[in-house]
């Protein structure tokens, strides 16, 4: 079960859904499991978006989370990247829309980035 109070990094909605706009839903481009999450987001309330306290955490299911996040701490956050790099991905976005920006910063600058 995921921590929420543990430092991490994640997927933000309005972007995959962007994704999800973009390239389809039809399973092929994005997979099912993101664009079902995606159609499932209406009633989201976003005021609480990146809040440590955010009481919709429930809204995205763990199995979400495991799938297509990055969370943990930074060794972890290495650890799934290179596995994505490894799979294809070359390119990483980090978004800091949440309570703990200045340390998730500090630790992809002097753990993260440096590590890949």
């Amino acid at each position: 079960m995921r921590d929420q109070t543990r430092w991490f990094g994640g997927m933000v909605g309005n972007h995959v859904a962007d994704l999800v706009a973009r390239y389809g839903d039809t399973g092929d481009a994005v997979p099912r499991a993101l664009t079902d999450y995606i159609k499932a987001r209406e009633g989201y309330d976003y005021s609480h978006h990146g809040k440590a306290d955010n009481p919709s955490t429930d809204f995205v299911p763990d199995d979400i989370v495991d799938r297509f996040c990055v969370l943990g701490p930074p060794e972890r956050h290495v650890e799934r990247l290179q596995e994505l790099r490894e799979i294809g991905a070359d390119n990483f976005s980090i978004y800091l829309m949440h309570d703990n920006q200045d340390s998730t910063l500090d630790a992809y600058a002097t753990r993260v980035i440096g590590a890949l």
